[in-house]
């Protein structure tokens, strides 16, 4: 005789760990550790620059002549002649106190933060650089001399957006804003750069020299350790940005060569 075994009994409670769900735990915030890099080069360069300024005055008023701009300044005529350390000068020299005042003043803001993350050689590098593109597009498609650092502090605008983009998963949700404004002011100031008296084909090339730098040997954030003790870390070996340094010169020695090959003909 075969024992019938009893129905489960389906009003019985469930167990309790079916019944209830798990306990939401909030997310927590972690705190990181900040590079700190120290903004020398910025404040370096900001105070070279303005003693140069103060030079171009002195020698304007003693000499009537601005002899740092007459040996420095951006001319094609000189630069075909092999004055090629004015494809470089420019960076350091300003026609007017309001001049070097926005570019400094420029620079003071853009500076400190992109180099905190760059460090103090490459972002030397970044701003040479930038300049150097900036004075090689002025010299390509214009005519008339020029001065000011307002080619490298193009190429720090394209660089910050770079820099932007690249880590925005690690900068978070404010990353989307913070670029379309970097995008914005160098919009506004390309627009502005189309009024008369102002090199604008120097603003294309910096912005566009330090966005290749940037692109390609900027800062990509990472965190590094283990928590508490979390910190931001820069996963670009230092052989990716040799090799950039070497390809974006080159691009731009390339097109200074072509230039002056076309004109010779």
């Amino acid at each position: 005789m075969t024992e019938n075994s009893p129905k489960p009994n389906n009003n019985q409670p469930k167990d309790i760990n079916e019944r209830t769900p798990p306990p939401q735990v909030a997310p927590r915030r972690i705190a990181i550790q900040m590079t700190k890099n120290k903004p020398i080069a910025t404040y370096v360069i900001l105070a070279i620059t303005v003693a140069i300024y103060f030079f171009q005055m002195g020698t304007q008023y003693l000499f009537n002549v601005d002899i740092p701009a007459a040996y420095g300044m951006k001319v094609n005529e000189m630069i075909a002649r092999g004055q090629f350390w004015r494809l470089l000068t420019p960076i350091f020299l300003h026609g007017s106190i309001l001049h070097i005042g926005f570019n400094m003043y420029a620079l003071y803001l853009f500076g400190p933060s992109l180099e905190r993350y760059y460090g103090k050689s490459r972002f030397i590098v970044l701003y040479f650089l930038s300049g150097f593109a900036g004075n090689v597009f002025s010299m390509m498609f214009s005519t008339s001399p020029s001065l000011g650092s307002s080619t490298a502090i193009f190429g720090l605008l394209g660089a910050q957006g770079v820099f932007i983009h690249q880590n925005r998963d690690i900068l978070g949700e404010r990353s989307s804003g913070a670029l379309k404004s970097i995008i914005s002011v160098a919009v506004i100031n390309l627009l502005i750069g189309l009024s008369p008296g102002i090199d604008n084909w120097g603003h294309v090339g910096g912005l566009l020299g330090g966005t290749l730098f940037a692109w390609f040997a900027g800062p990509l954030l990472t965190l590094e350790g283990i928590y508490p003790q979390i910190k931001l870390g820069d996963r670009r070996d230092h052989g990716e940005i040799f090799r950039a340094l070497i390809v974006v010169s080159a691009f731009f020695v390339i097109l200074t060569i072509g230039t002056l090959f076309i004109w010779s003909k």
